[in-house]
């Protein structure tokens, strides 16, 4: 459930972009999109949330991301070439993150470093693919991302079904007899509860006391929280997001309901806890990938990080962090910026270093390591639990 942490080599923040300076430039033909270009800047797309309810995640994406490209740049770029980072709004929403992978592949995108929200990353899969330019998604994680194996989309988040296998490990854990399971019909959260309702039966030591999905975007959640009470369930897993799982768990604990709450790591961040006051809140579980205030000795990271940006790092710094690094290892690698060529190279990756781990790429383009640890709400925000 837990992967041992490589961060050394991470956390040492400049210095690892000296591995990423490559030298010389490659011979290649200026082209359209996908196609490559033999001068001026190499632009790293990133979709994010930078309105909607999910909005709060977009800024620590977008630092993650320019934190790596900075870093890369002062020691030397990449084929001689220096990265620039391009961010548009993908809202969690489909239309919007459409128009912005336009919008990306229009200022010649040769590599995209986004995607937050699976629902709204999935309709930009064809747009990209469609333009060459190979997908390292950092944070997006629903198994429908990979399921026609795309040969342009990599995820270095841990998928859904590695998520579903770790929050069943914590609910035998932890003794739960009966579960009751709650979505937003995303396909990100959909994939979660699914996969999570089909171990705990082929388990079969964990009753699924209840399963449903929910509206996001709703205020009263009411209707759910009676169902849920009248399962009698000693464990409620949320999928969604925080906004809608503040809220749930707000009005769960206004019920009465006194069992253990869990929730998925779309809903880890400090304004899940506001949402459902603090109270409310306390003891509050969830399966999450490595947040940096959560992984051994990621203090330095987490120093450097607030010097150059000017913010703290929350939920998928790391992961966006991540994306740009393993974008430019590929561009050095392939000595080239056609997406073919860094396809061929991001395939070939064998133990370059991220937070999660030594990077190796599944045949489906996923992590060999994506366990997940298991946060709990202490005060106002998320800790490692112990």
């Amino acid at each position: 459930m837990r992967n041992p942490r490589r961060i050394g080599a991470v956390a040492a923040g400049a210095g690892l972009a000296l591995l990423l300076a490559a030298c010389g430039g490659g011979g290649i033909t200026d082209g359209g999109p996908g196609e490559g270009a033999t001068s001026g800047d190499i632009i790293l797309g990133m979709l994010t949330p930078l309105s909607g309810g999910s909005a709060a995640i977009g800024p620590y994406m977008r630092n993650g991301g320019q934190l790596a490209v900075d870093e890369i740049n002062a020691a030397g770029g990449v084929m001689g070439r220096q990265l620039k980072l391009v961010v548009e709004d993908e809202a969690c929403d489909p239309k919007t993150a459409a128009a912005g992978a336009a919008k990306l592949v229009t200022a010649g995108t040769i590599v995209s470093v986004g995607g937050y929200c699976s629902s709204a990353t999935l309709p930009t899969l064809t747009i990209f693919g469609k333009a060459n330019i190979p997908m390292i998604i950092p944070a997006a994680n629903s198994n429908d991302l990979v399921k026609d194996k795309l040969p342009n989309v990599f995820l270095i988040n841990g998928t859904g079904a590695q998520q579903a296998a770790a929050a069943v490990e914590f609910m035998k854990s932890e003794g739960s007899k009966a579960v009751a399971l709650v979505d937003d019909n995303t396909s990100y959260s959909k994939d979660i509860t699914t996969r999570t309702a089909q171990n705990l039966k082929d388990d079969g030591s964990v009753a699924v006391a209840s399963q449903q999905s929910v509206t996001a975007g709703e205020s009263d959640y009411s209707a759910a929280v009676t169902a849920i009470l009248r399962a009698k369930p000693d464990f409620v897993y949320w999928t969604g997001y925080y906004q809608e799982g503040g809220l749930l768990i707000k009005q769960l604990r206004g019920a009465g309901y006194t069992g253990k709450i869990m929730v998925a790591d779309g809903s880890v961040d400090k304004q899940l806890v506001s949402i459902a006051g603090e109270s409310n809140a306390q003891g509050v579980f969830a399966t999450m990938t490595q947040t940096p205030q959560t992984i051994p000795g990621g203090d330095q990271w987490v120093a450097t990080f607030k010097d150059k940006t000017g913010a703290d790092p929350g939920p998928y710094s790391p992961q966006a962090y991540d994306a740009v690094r393993v974008a430019a290892e590929a561009l050095k690698q392939a000595n080239s910026t056609k997406g073919e060529d860094i396809i061929t190279a991001l395939k070939a990756i064998d133990g370059f270093e991220i937070f999660s781990g030594k990077l190796k790429f599944t045949e489906e383009h996923t992590l060999t390591e994506g366990g997940f640890d298991i946060l709990v709400v202490e005060g106002s925000d998320f800790v490692l639990n112990k």
